[in-house]
């Protein structure tokens, strides 16, 4: 090892030994190395802090492509018959006999039930009793009415005659009276007894035809009460048989009042007949989209992995309890699948499209119209507004904002509505 040492009148410089020199530029380099290492860690942390980061396998994630969508609004449905018939009580009265079994299938007038008629019976009894009376009485004034047209035609009679015989008289007396064989008095006394016998004829022709229009005016009073008791002996009879409560068709018994001896109301329900086989779905929904809905528009009916096509038949048009329901018509109403009050999912469709971007529905969507929705671009998920369309349920349009092949956070990003980016670990 060489040392150089040089002396000079103001000190002494010594020459520093190269492994020093080595060694401080090993330390300035390690220092300036965990400088920054430290200044990165430090920067890591920031970024962490400031854009955190979340686990793909946590979150669902889309991938932006074109297809077709058909717009869709969601209802809950129950499938009803499409022809179902009530029977209803048409008196107050209690169930006598029961026949048949709920859920039993009948045929078109099968017995089902009786209802206790005996009040109906006793009506029609009663009604009878004065239909017999209308009849006698009006049997009675025809009789009456023949006979007294007999006597005053048998009085008519005799006044032709008396007629005739007062006019001979009369004729013979003017003859007399010519030659002095009467006096003028006897002649009067002839005219005043055909004038007499005519005024009497003439009355008892009006005597008949007044005691016939009289009695007929009779007659047709009997028979117009006749008339009367009659419809209602026919709205007794009527009632009596439905007493006998039949099915009004073939089908199911889907409902049935099976009380012996129960107490029934007028117009109370004893029986439903529901058609087999043949089915409609009575939806229902929000009356938020009442607007949106019209009779014809396309419906998807599911219930499972069945799908069955259909379309709203009519918009009911009472709202109770902000609900809206409509019926819908089935492509398919005799489907295997289908039973009475089986629930099923309904989609109405309002609008389809073409040829558009879509991406699978999630909970960060939210309804139409521009949306914060985080689109995932190498690793990073940043915080981009799109702007959205028609939804069928399963999967929503994308109007702008995006492009094919993007990847979206399409799961609940609520957590990291205040950031604008996160990080994705793979």
């Amino acid at each position: 090892m060489v040392w150089h040492a040089a002396c000079t009148m103001g000190g002494m410089d010594t020459l520093i030994s190269p492994h020093i020199i080595t060694r401080r530029k090993r330390k300035t380099v390690i220092v300036v190395a965990a400088l920054l290492a430290t200044l990165s860690l430090t920067a890591w942390a920031i970024n962490r802090a400031v854009s955190p980061s979340v686990d793909a396998s946590n979150v669902s994630i889309a991938t932006v492509h074109s297809g077709s969508i058909a717009n869709t609004i969601n209802a809950s449905g129950i499938v009803i018959p499409v022809h179902e018939e009530l029977v209803s009580s048409p008196i107050q009265t209690r169930v006598a006999k029961v026949h048949a079994k709920l859920g039993q299938q009948v045929q078109a007038g099968e017995l089902l039930l009786e209802l206790d008629s005996r009040t109906i019976q006793l009506a029609v009894d009663s009604i009878k009793e004065q239909l017999a009376q209308q009849e006698n009485r009006i049997l009675a004034l025809t009789l009456e009415m023949e006979q007294k047209r007999k006597q005053l035609l048998s009085a008519i009679e005799l006044l032709q005659l008396d007629l005739e015989a007062s006019r001979v008289r009369l004729s013979r007396n003017q003859t007399l009276r010519k030659a002095g064989g009467v006096s003028a008095e006897d002649l009067l006394t002839s005219e005043l007894n055909v004038k007499r016998n005519e005024i009497q004829l003439r009355q008892h022709h009006e005597q008949l035809d007044d005691n016939k229009r009289v009695t007929n005016s009779n007659i047709e009073g009997a028979r117009l009460q006749k008339s009367i008791l009659q419809k209602q002996l026919a709205e007794q009879q009527q009632l009596l048989a439905q007493t006998q409560v039949r099915a009004p068709f073939g089908g199911m018994l889907t409902w049935l009042l099976a009380d012996e001896g129960a107490s029934v109301a007028t117009g109370q329900l004893v029986a439903k007949v529901s058609e087999l086989n043949n089915y409609k779905v009575e939806a229902s929904l929000s009356d938020f989209h009442a607007r949106a809905l019209s009779a014809g528009q396309q419906v998807l009916v599911e219930q499972g992995n069945v799908k069955l096509k259909g379309e709203v038949q009519t918009v009911l048009p009472e709202i109770q309890n902000g609900t809206v329901k409509l019926l819908v018509t089935l492509a398919e109403p005799h489907h295997a699948i289908l039973r009475n009050k089986l629930r099923v999912e309904v989609n109405i469709i309002t609008e389809q499209k073409q040829h558009t971007l879509l991406a699978d529905y999630g909970p960060a969507f939210n309804g139409r119209g521009p949306q914060d929705i985080f689109v995932v671009r190498d690793g990073i998920a940043r915080k981009t507004t799109l702007n959205i369309g028609a939804s069928d349920g399963k999967a929503v349009e994308i109007l702008s904002g995006a492009r094919a092949g993007d990847q979206l956070i399409i799961s609940d990003t609520s957590r990291y509505k205040e950031r604008d980016s996160v990080r994705v670990a793979q």
